[in-house]
């Protein structure tokens, strides 16, 4: 069964680019911090890995899962497709599955479970008396896991915790005097720097392959920026280790992008201070726990920051706040871009989210907001994301007739009083309904039922504010405008319509 997973916006939020797999291969087809240390050695010409690699091997482990299942896929019943699939090209019916399954109004039999093969990964002993760290997803939805070590010895491995979103696990075997790995330091790992990767691709344990960094902070989930790299990863390498000159882990190799399943040459390594935070927690407790502050964000593009006078596109737009939420009880907008939270700058969308759950819940902290043209701090207390945080349900806003009113027909716009019961609705205290969008308003994508926030950074309330700052803009330059739609706002920019010529 197929243990390859896609890259995710969950685990892993939108993939830096579609067809990202993660490389488990299914069998069917104490502060972490490290101390400083020089710089990685200059190679001239191709480095020479036999040390490294007789160094390091020993403390790369290989994972094999199993799962209990029953005789017969729960009481022998298969699609008839499906044994045909097996007699045809195996010139049997599969093992355990009747060639047929049971007859009408006869109960299937109970047949007992039956241990079977899952997957296989690899993984990298982190500590002498047992701990082990490999991906979370070798070890998903596994009964049981068992860890062979490089002296052939086969243990059985109790899965302390493992994080999804990160995609980082940790398993305890029982032993001591094991060879463990050294942990590098991440910020000293610089592009273009040799690295080596040592794994079991398609359960070839021990195997070594090596290539250079390709970029780091390479955006592809929420939580983490992954090292890209041209070193050779297929399945079965999940969870193994990617090593610097110095013979220290520096990542855990986790993706590749590849359109056939197989190496394409580029693959993606969890850098290894984010896993060892993660560990720690996970060894400490069996969870981790992150920071949230209740708000989605989008992010913040050039024209945008220039025509709100942010001047360059930096930040997280926040298109909606949750009810009751940090963020809520802080006095975040929708429509504010978040500039810096906690004293650390936010360059781009990914970074908030990231740092937010890096900080531990109840920490007080101080968030930077730009709104209507100017920076302000407010002060957030951070909550506690749970595991499985439930999505708020659109605001079916109250539709009540209202007249409409003519405003902004330079950019094609007809809008028209909200009532106290439809900002109810959508929470909003603020706001002007889209009755019509035609020309300039049309081609920004604006449509029947957004609601106006504001224009050219003035907040709206009625159509004749509306109105008032329409007739402010300059017409001859694009006008932003605050829109909300299904509980989310972002910018739009309506360009005006150039002059007829006479």
């Amino acid at each position: 069964m197929s243990c390859l997973k896609k890259s995710h916006a969950g685990l892993l939020a939108a993939a830096v680019m579609a067809g990202a797999a993660t490389l488990s291969l299914p069998l069917s087809a104490q502060p972490h911090a490290a101390p400083a240390t020089p710089a990685a050695p200059a190679v001239r010409g191709l480095p020479d890995f036999t040390d490294l690699a007789e160094q390091v091997s020993p403390a790369v482990v290989n994972i094999r899962t199993t799962e209990r299942v029953r005789n017969g896929f729960a009481g022998g019943q298969m699609d008839e497709e499906m044994q045909e699939f097996f007699r045809r090209f195996f010139g049997m019916p599969m093992p355990g599955i009747p060639r047929s399954g049971p007859r009408p109004n006869r109960p299937a039999p109970q047949e007992p479970e039956q241990e079977v093969p899952r997957g296989v990964g690899s993984g990298f002993i982190l500590t002498t008396d047992g701990f082990v760290m490999t991906n979370a997803h070798v070890i998903e939805g596994a009964n049981d896991v068992f860890v062979t070590l490089s002296d052939k010895r086969e243990l059985k491995a109790r899965v302390v915790g493992a994080d999804k979103r990160t995609d980082v696990a940790v398993l305890k075997i029982e032993a001591t005097g094991l060879p463990a790995v050294k942990i590098g330091d991440v910020s000293r790992l610089r592009v273009g720097e040799w690295v080596m990767a040592i794994g079991s691709p398609f359960g070839l344990e021990s195997t070594v392959t090596a290539g250079i960094v390709s970029a780091k902070q390479r955006d592809t989930g929420d939580y983490l920026p992954f090292i890209q790299t041209d070193v050779a990863v297929n399945p079965g390498n999940s969870g193994g280790p990617l090593i610097n000159l110095r013979g220290e882990v520096v990542g855990i190799n986790s993706q590749i992008y590849s359109r056939s399943g197989g190496f394409m040459g580029i693959s993606f390594a969890i850098p290894i201070d984010e896993a060892m935070r993660v560990s720690d927690q996970l060894r400490a407790t069996g969870r981790v726990t992150r920071g949230r502050i209740g708000v989605q964000i989008a992010e913040v593009t050039r024209d945008v920051a220039e025509s709100i006078g942010l001047g360059k596109p930096q930040g997280a737009l926040v298109r909606s706040v949750e009810s009751g939420s940090p963020a809520e009880k802080a006095g975040i907008e929708a429509g504010d871009i978040i500039t810096r939270f906690d004293g650390k700058a936010i360059d781009k969308v990914s970074d908030l989210p990231r740092l937010v759950g890096s900080i531990k819940p109840g920490h007080r902290s101080t968030v930077t907001v730009f709104r209507q043209g100017s920076s302000r701090d407010l002060g957030i207390t951070v909550a506690e994301l749970e595991p499985d945080e439930k999505t708020a349900r659109n605001a079916q806003g109250e539709r009540t007739p209202a007249k409409p009113q003519a405003g902004g027909q330079a950019l094609g716009l007809t809008v028209s009083e909200l009532s106290d019961a439809q900002k109810k609705a959508l929470k909003i205290k603020r706001g002007v309904r889209v009755d019509g969008a035609t020309g300039p308003a049309a081609r920004a994508g604006l449509r029947e039922g957004d609601v106006i926030l504001s224009v050219a950074n003035t907040d709206i309330g009625s159509v004749r504010e509306f109105e008032a700052a329409v007739g402010k803009t300059d017409k001859s330059k694009p006008v932003n405008m605050l829109v909300l739609r299904d509980e989310l706002v972002q910018y739009v920019l309506v360009r005006p319509a150039p002059a007829a010529s006479r």
